[in-house]
């Protein structure tokens, strides 16, 4: 019995150090896009979240970007691309060349990862619930719902108001107070109870 015991937390604690990958958020639409299940896809579609890194390409951003002492473009400052992507600096998005974001008609790989970080252009669905590599299944999903494991196990990050003001402080030159309770009132986009 002790020796299942410590196998069990040994396992336990790899699982908890495991690195989950961020698989971009086409990867959950399709399971999170139905409206009698919640419609959630698109209603983050339909937030600034979903449009954080255009935001970066406007006028704006750039006398910002330009105003705090950002010399290239801010679409490529990681100042402004730890809030305005997923995963930044994580395993998640990165500022790759041209080459990159122009593979080969025939490289499937190298279209694999471009469409994977185009999914990670905004602030989506793993910015705030965690890396979705192991949680992304239906299979998982249903048992995290149906608390048969728990997510964290699996990456899948509980939101709380410390989710939010990772982004949403002081640091950001756009900063206006940040109340949790209001603010994510505004995004909420819950699985319904069947």
């Amino acid at each position: 019995m002790k020796r299942l015991i410590i196998t069990l937390l040994t396992l336990s604690v790899i699982i908890l150090a495991q690195d989950f990958e961020y698989v971009g958020t086409a990867n959950c639409k399709m399971c999170h896009n139905k409206e009698e299940k919640g419609a959630q896809f698109s209603k983050w579609e339909a937030s600034v979240h979903a449009k954080a890194f255009e935001t970066l390409k406007s006028e704006e951003s750039a006398k910002i970007a330009k105003g705090k002492g950002i010399t290239g473009e801010a679409w490529e400052a990681p100042e402004c691309l730890k809030c305005h992507t997923t995963g930044f600096g994580a395993g998640g998005y990165e500022v790759k060349d041209e080459a990159f974001w122009n593979p080969a008609a025939d490289d499937r790989v190298g279209a694999k990862a471009v469409k994977r970080m185009e999914g990670l252009q905004a602030v989506g669905c793993e910015a705030c619930h965690g890396a979705g590599s192991e949680y992304k299944s239906r299979k998982t999903m249903s048992a995290i719902y149906l608390g048969e494991i728990e997510g964290k196990t699996v990456g899948l990050t509980k939101i709380c108001e410390k989710t939010c003001v990772g982004c949403h402080n002081d640091e950001s030159p756009t900063y206006k107070p940040f109340k949790y309770e209001e603010r994510v009132g505004e995004i909420t986009h819950p699985y319904p109870n069947n």
